[in-house]
């Protein structure tokens, strides 16, 4: 059978352009486009610049949506870096060490390298991203991650005496309560970082060593 001729003056059919580069090229694997940044959200990327040289690629991948982008810094900055009985060291500790048992590639690329800079100590990080039985920790802090391990592996497997454990090496209730959101946390924002392919920043890799 004859193939039908194009009717004259018919638009001709345009293979999608593969070449765009997307909003999104080197932070995820989806395609979604970055909305207009808000002042106070161009602002907090300048500083960032300013700070760190680079604006963490977990930040670009949350520009897609303005709303999402707030919730999510809000609660990052409050659980990381407002007043806690927790330091911001013992906080980057829990989330490289639950990261490690997600195998999150960003996050273990990311909060790797806060352990090191915050410690002064290349190799807590690597151990804390391998093995951090491995390192010599007081015995506040190896509590502190036996319990971040617990609860991300067998969460319905916590009870009181986890949390007395948690007690007896020094912590109050206020500091289990962030030790457990800390954990949480990084439960969650592993499994979306793996769900988009989230990419670290080629920084971190080399920061800290």
């Amino acid at each position: 059978m004859a193939k039908a001729k194009p009717k004259a003056g018919a638009p001709k059919a345009v293979a999608p352009n593969k070449t765009a580069k997307s909003d999104m090229d080197g932070v995820m694997a989806l395609d979604l486009p970055a909305a207009e940044l808000t002042p106070q959200v161009a602002a907090y990327f300048a500083k960032c610049e300013e700070k760190i040289g680079f604006v963490p690629n977990v930040l670009r991948a949350y520009t897609h949506d303005m709303a999402k982008f707030d919730a999510f810094s809000l609660f990052y900055n409050d659980l990381m870096l407002a007043p806690s009985g927790l330091s911001k060291l013992e906080r980057e500790m829990i989330s490289v060490v639950v990261s490690s048992e997600n195998k999150c590639f960003y996050c273990l690329t990311a909060h790797g390298e806060a352990v090191r800079r915050l410690s002064g100590d290349p190799k807590l990080g690597e151990m804390l991203v391998m093995n951090y039985r491995a390192a010599d920790l007081p015995d506040r802090q190896r509590a502190m991650l036996d319990f971040a391990v617990k609860l991300t592996k067998e969460p319905w497997a916590i009870e009181e005496r986890d949390r007395a454990g948690l007690r007896k090496a020094g912590f109050s209730d206020r500091d289990i309560w962030d030790i457990g959101a800390t954990a949480s946390f990084f439960n969650m924002t592993n499994r979306m970082a793996s769900a988009v392919d989230m990419r670290p920043n080629d920084e971190y890799h080399a920061a800290a060593r």
